[in-house]
């Protein structure tokens, strides 16, 4: 099932790696590997990076974080394939790309000899941007006919295990999302409350929005670091952030008429 609708469909720049990741899925149809191993192989990939950061070897690491990416796309690529849905897989997805994330930005502080505490400002600004854009994706999915309302634009308990999972994980992994990504979600909402009501987003509008990605936040480290670039990587995500506000501001503006009757 496609996400949204085809008159939905925007270019999503943060997901580069989707055909990789269809190429993947069907290549693991047939094995005996899960949708949790291949998130388990992007988490490898991820850390294979880091360690190519420590050791100065810029361009191998941008070779394994694209490879992060890429893998990323195909665990869910995988559920749908084998029609093994997972509410497991999703958290564990959503909380090993938030570790990742941070281990990413405090290796590079280490490398660049950058400040700690700008570190941490980055790190919640490259949160905040990601959820602003999983935050009006989400309402977009919801909105498009005949899309994918698997996540919700509000997430307030543990939903039901799906076959083939304990109700127990689901709770312990939806109480980790919850603690790691809470804070972040009630940012973003805080900041445009309004944002469900609208009917629909513009596709140039979330093509625009698609900057704030994973995948092309990971573009961008992955581009800076063989150009010698690290020490601007922190500072250069601290400014990026402010977009933010721009985001938030046209859609206030410009599609306040947007809303559904």
């Amino acid at each position: 099932m496609s996400k949204l609708a085809a008159q939905d469909k925007f270019l999503d720049l943060s997901d580069y790696g989707r055909p990789f990741g269809k190429f993947l899925a069907n290549q693991l149809k047939n094995t005996r590997f899960t949708p949790i191993h291949v998130t388990l192989l992007f988490g490898v990939s991820g850390l294979i990076a880091i360690y190519c950061i420590l050791q100065g070897s810029y361009y191998l690491a941008s070779f394994f974080i694209i490879l992060k990416s890429m893998i990323d796309a195909a665990d869910g690529e995988l559920a749908r394939l084998k029609n093994t849905p997972s509410y497991t897989g999703r958290y564990l997805d959503s909380v090993f790309d938030i570790i990742l994330n941070f281990l990413f930005l405090m290796t590079i502080c280490y490398v660049s000899k950058t400040s700690f505490w700008l570190t941490v400002l980055a790190f919640i600004g490259i949160q905040l941007q990601g959820t602003l854009y999983n935050y009006y994706y989400v309402i977009l999915r919801n909105k498009s006919v005949g899309g994918d309302t698997t996540s919700k634009i509000f997430e307030y308990k543990s939903p039901k295990a799906l076959p083939g999972e304990t109700q127990k994980s689901v709770d312990i992994l939806f109480r980790i999302y919850t603690i790691v990504y809470g804070t972040f979600d009630k940012i973003i909402h805080f900041l445009d409350k309004e944002a469900y009501k609208v009917k629909t987003f513009p596709n140039w509008f979330m093509t625009v929005l698609s900057i704030y990605g994973l995948g092309f936040q990971l573009l961008i480290i992955a581009v800076m670091l063989p150009m010698d670039l690290i020490e601007y990587i922190i500072p250069f995500f601290i400014i990026y952030t402010a977009l933010i506000f721009v985001i938030i501001g046209i859609r206030k503006v410009v599609f306040k008429g947007l809303k559904s009757s």
